[in-house]
Order: structure tokens, then C-alpha cells, then sequence
């Protein structure tokens, strides 16, 4: 069995307040468990309107299937209309 982790920093420059931020944390949230079956949290910055960091784990038992699950989360998250993508690690 392998674990894969990946920690985002995501920008959310229209966000007013923290109830604002955690509308759009929670949809991006949900999104991402339904969509690439893996576990999300928020793991930092929570108390920051305009920051959210993420941290997702999926298990698998290849490596490569791994790295390319968590990558093509990360191509999604580039492309999000609303948070802005700065920074992501990811471990396998």
C-alpha cells in the first residue's frame, strides 16, 4: 500500500471575509473528493481570508498512478475560476 500527499496554497483575492473564504474552500473541497476520490482537509492559514492551504491524501498501490492522480489535481486547481494557485508539494 502507498500514500500520496499534496499540499496546496491556493489565493482567493476576491475573498471579503472568512465566511467568503470558506464558501469557496468547501466547494473546491467537495469537488475534489468527488471528482479524484481522495481525502482533502484545510491544513493552514485558516484564519487568513485570502489564503487557504490544502492537504489531500490518496492511496493506491502504484506509485505512478500516484503521481498522476495528484498532478492532474493540481492541472485542476490551475485552472479554477475563483482560487489562484501559488505553490504545491507532492509526495509519494
Amino acid at each position: 500500500m502507498l500514500i500520496g500527499s499534496l499540499r496546496v496554497r491556493l489565493v482567493l483575492r476576491e475573498a471579503r471575509t472568512l465566511k467568503d473564504k470558506r464558501q469557496v474552500v468547501s466547494s473546491i473541497k467537495d469537488k475534489l473528493r468527488n471528482h479524484f476520490n481522495l481525502s482533502v482537509a484545510e491544513v493552514d492559514e485558516q484564519d487568513n481570508r485570502q489564503i487557504a492551504v490544502l492537504g489531500m491524501a490518496m492511496v493506491s498501490n502504484e506509485t505512478q498512478h500516484l503521481r498522476k492522480a495528484l498532478s492532474q489535481v493540481v492541472e485542476a486547481l490551475r485552472c479554477h475560476p475563483v482560487a489562484e494557485l501559488v505553490d504545491y508539494e507532492i509526495e509519494t
